[in-house]
C-alpha cells in the first residue's frame, strides 16, 4: 500500500505547486437547483415528435422536438439566469402517490387529482402559491393570464378548511367521466347511462374503473338514476349544490346500497380495470369502458387508425368533472424561495398556451389553459376539429370554458357533426353536460375508512354471492365427511374393544 501512497503523495504535491490557486465552492447563487417533480405516467409531452406532425396554426408552427422538462430547464436559464435540474417521477395512482409520501418520498411538486389535492391541504401538506404567482403583470405568469374563467372559478369557490383551492393548487388537465363505445353494438341511449354497468345484453363485455373513488361515484349516479334525471330534480334552482351533494353522498344507507350495487354487477362485468379498458375497446374485447375523456380520446384516435370507430357518452344522471393540478409540497419545498420559485415557473412554463397544445396533442387529455389575451388555443381546436366543405356540420359552442360566456358568438366552432358523439364531445363537452357535472369532494378520514371497507368487500371474495346450490353441495360433502369420520371411529371403537 505504501507503494502506491507515496508517488500519488508526490503527485499531488506537485500538482498544487504548479498551480497554487485556491479553489472555493460555487457561490450559493451559482448552483443549480434541483426541482423534483412527481407526475402521471405519460403525462406530459417527451418530444420526438415526426415531422409530419408539425401543428402548422395560422400564428405560427407548433413542435416537440424536445421533452417538456428538457424545454423548461433551457427556458428557465434563458429567462433566470439561473440552472434548474429536474428530478422528474411518475406514480400509477392517487392513492399510489400518497403512499409514496406517506412512507417518505420526498417532492416539490405533484400533480394529483382533486380529490386527492384536497386530501392533501387537509393533511397540511401543501405550500401555499406565492402572492407572485397571481400578479397577471408579470409578463412569465402564463397560468392567472391563461386559465380557463370556467375553471377558475370552480377552484375559487371550492375550499377545505376555509382555504379555497386556488391559493393551493393550479390546474393542468381536467375531463369529465363517460363510456367509451362500441356504436355499431350499444346504441347512444344505452351508453348514455351508468345503469350500461348492469345491462344484462352485455354481459361480461362492459369494464368498469377499479378504484374505489370512482366505481363509487359510477354506483352512485345508477342507484339514483330516477332521482337525478327527474324535472323535479334537474329544475331545482340549487341543482348544482344539490347534484354534488348527492353524488357524494356517504350515509350509511347510501354506502350499504353501493356495496350491494357493485358486488351484483360483478359477474356482469368483463373487468375492474386502470388502464387495460383503452386496449379492450380497441381490440374490440369489450363493447363498452367506463373512462376518463382523456384516456376515452385516446382510444377513440387509436381505434380510427384502424377505420374502427369509437362514440363518447356522458351519462344522463351526472358526469364527474375531474382535474389535476400541481401543489407543492411542504417537506420538499421547506421555506427555500429558489425551490419555490423554479416550481411555480415550471407551472407557468407548461401553462404557456403553446406548451398547453403541446401536452394536449401528446397526451390526449384537455389543458385548464383557454390561453386569455393570447389565441393560439382556440386556434388549434379549430385547426383540430373544424369542418372541411363535405362534412355534415354543426355549430358548436365552447364560450363557457374560453370567456366564460356560453353564449359568446366569437367563441363558436363550425364542427362535423359526428365529432358531438366522438372526440371533441369528450376533449371539450357541450354546456348541457357540463350543467350536470359535478366534482368528487373529499371524504374525511373516518368517511374514507368506511367507504374503503366497503371496497374491500367488493374487490374480495363476497360470501353472500355464493349461490344457493353451492351452499347445498358444500353442506352435503361436509355432511358426508363427518358421517365418515364417525363411521370409522366407531369401527376402530369395535376392533379394540
Amino acid at each position: 500500500m505504501k507503494g502506491k501512497i507515496i508517488p500519488a503523495l508526490i503527485l499531488t504535491t506537485s500538482l498544487l505547486a504548479a498551480d497554487c490557486r485556491p479553489v472555493y465552492a460555487a457561490p450559493e447563487a451559482e448552483k443549480p437547483v434541483t426541482l423534483r417533480i412527481c407526475n402521471w405516467e405519460e403525462y406530459i409531452d417527451q418530444g420526438d415528435w415526426e415531422d409530419d406532425e408539425v401543428i402548422d396554426l395560422e400564428s405560427g408552427d407548433i413542435f416537440g422536438e424536445n421533452s417538456m422538462v428538457s424545454d423548461f430547464e433551457d427556458w428557465y436559464y434563458e429567462t433566470y439566469g439561473k440552472r434548474v435540474i429536474v428530478e422528474y417521477s411518475t406514480f400509477g395512482t392517487n392513492e399510489d402517490l400518497y403512499n409514496m409520501l406517506t412512507i417518505g418520498d420526498v417532492y416539490d411538486l405533484v400533480c394529483p387529482s382533486e380529490y386527492m389535492i384536497m386530501k392533501l391541504m387537509a393533511d397540511d401538506m401543501v405550500q401555499p402559491l406565492s402572492e407572485e404567482f397571481f400578479d397577471p403583470g408579470i409578463e412569465t405568469n402564463y397560468y392567472i393570464k391563461g386559465v380557463s374563467p370556467y375553471i377558475r372559478n370552480i377552484f375559487e369557490t371550492h375550499d377545505i378548511g376555509g382555504v379555497t383551492w386556488d391559493k393551493c393548487a393550479a390546474g393542468y388537465m381536467w375531463g369529465i367521466t363517460g363510456f367509451v363505445y362500441n356504436p355499431e353494438v350499444v346504441s347512444k341511449e344505452e351508453a348514455s347511462t351508468w345503469r350500461l354497468l348492469e345491462n344484462p345484453a352485455y354481459r361480461r363485455q362492459v369494464t368498469i374503473k377499479d378504484n374505489v373513488r370512482d366505481a363509487y361515484f359510477a354506483a352512485v349516479g345508477a342507484l339514483k338514476s330516477d332521482l337525478l334525471t327527474s324535472a323535479e330534480f334537474t329544475g331545482r334552482d340549487d341543482y348544482a349544490m344539490a347534484l354534488q351533494e348527492e353524488m357524494n353522498d356517504v350515509s350509511p344507507e347510501t354506502i350499504d346500497n353501493a356495496q350491494h350495487y357493485l358486488q351484483g354487477i360483478k359477474d356482469n362485468l368483463y373487468s375492474f380495470e386502470t388502464d387495460s379498458g383503452k386496449a379492450d375497446m380497441i381490440t374490440g374485447k369489450v363493447v363498452a369502458n367506463y373512462q376518463w375523456s382523456g384516456d376515452a380520446v385516446y382510444a377513440m384516435d387509436q381505434a380510427e387508425e384502424d377505420d374502427y370507430y369509437l362514440n363518447f357518452a356522458a351519462p344522463k344522471e351526472s358526469t364527474n368533472i375531474y382535474f389535476d393540478g400541481w401543489v407543492m409540497l411542504k417537506k420538499g419545498i421547506a421555506q427555500d424561495p429558489a425551490k419555490q420559485q423554479a416550481a411555480e415557473a415550471f407551472i407557468n412554463f407548461i401553462s404557456r398556451p403553446d406548451n398547453a397544445i403541446r401536452d394536449m396533442y401528446y397526451i390526449g387529455y384537455t389543458s385548464v389553459i383557454s390561453g386569455g389575451d393570447d389565441g393560439r388555443v382556440f386556434e388549434y381546436l379549430e385547426w383540430n376539429y373544424g369542418a372541411e366543405d363535405e362534412d355534415e356540420a354543426t355549430d358548436y359552442p365552447v364560450g363557457y370554458f374560453f370567456s366564460g360566456d356560453p353564449e359568446d358568438e366569437d367563441y363558436v366552432l363550425t364542427v362535423p357533426t359526428e365529432q358531438l358523439d366522438r372526440q371533441l364531445g369528450a376533449q371539450y363537452p357541450s354546456a348541457d353536460v357540463i350543467r350536470r357535472a359535478s366534482i368528487m369532494i373529499y371524504f374525511d378520514k373516518v368517511q374514507s375508512e368506511v367507504i374503503n371497507r366497503m371496497w374491500i368487500r367488493v374487490r374480495c371474495f363476497n360470501i353472500l354471492s355464493v349461490p344457493v346450490w353451492v351452499w347445498i353441495l358444500a353442506l352435503m360433502i361436509i355432511a358426508a365427511c363427518v358421517a365418515i369420520y364417525f363411521r370409522r371411529k366407531a369401527a376402530k371403537e369395535r376392533l379394540y374393544s
